[in-house]
């Protein structure tokens, strides 16, 4: 284990990214059991997940870099995937749950409208 050889200011950036990137991941999961409707819960892990996987990884990549013990490539491909994957998963489950939703008729689209021109 390389990690008694991280200088101080390393070890403390590091340190501050992960428990930075933890504590979104914390908020945005607290807004997944916070908010009412599936609509409003679907935004806020999406978002926790996406930059606090950043924060997370931006830690990683600072203390492997100073370590200079691999090349980044690792952390490169998780920002990639996460950033391109969580917003589409987060598209597809809405479109899904709308298309159910009109098809059973539980949903009345222009009060949907509404409520998001409020929340603005």
């Amino acid at each position: 284990m390389q990690a008694p050889d991280l200088p101080t200011w390393a070890a403390l950036m590091v340190a501050f990214m992960v428990l930075l990137g933890a504590g979104i991941t914390l908020v945005g999961s607290l807004g997944l059991l916070k908010l009412k409707t599936f609509y409003e819960r679907v935004h806020a892990p999406t978002l926790g997940t996406t930059l606090g996987t950043g924060f997370i990884v931006l830690g990683s990549m600072i203390c492997f870099s100073v370590i200079q013990s691999r090349p980044l490539v690792h952390e490169l491909l998780i920002i990639a995937f996460v950033t391109v994957t969580t917003p589409i998963t987060l598209m597809l489950l809405a479109r899904a749950a709308l298309y159910r939703d009109r098809t059973e008729g539980n949903i009345d689209i222009a009060s949907l409208g509404e409520t998001s021109k409020r929340a603005e």
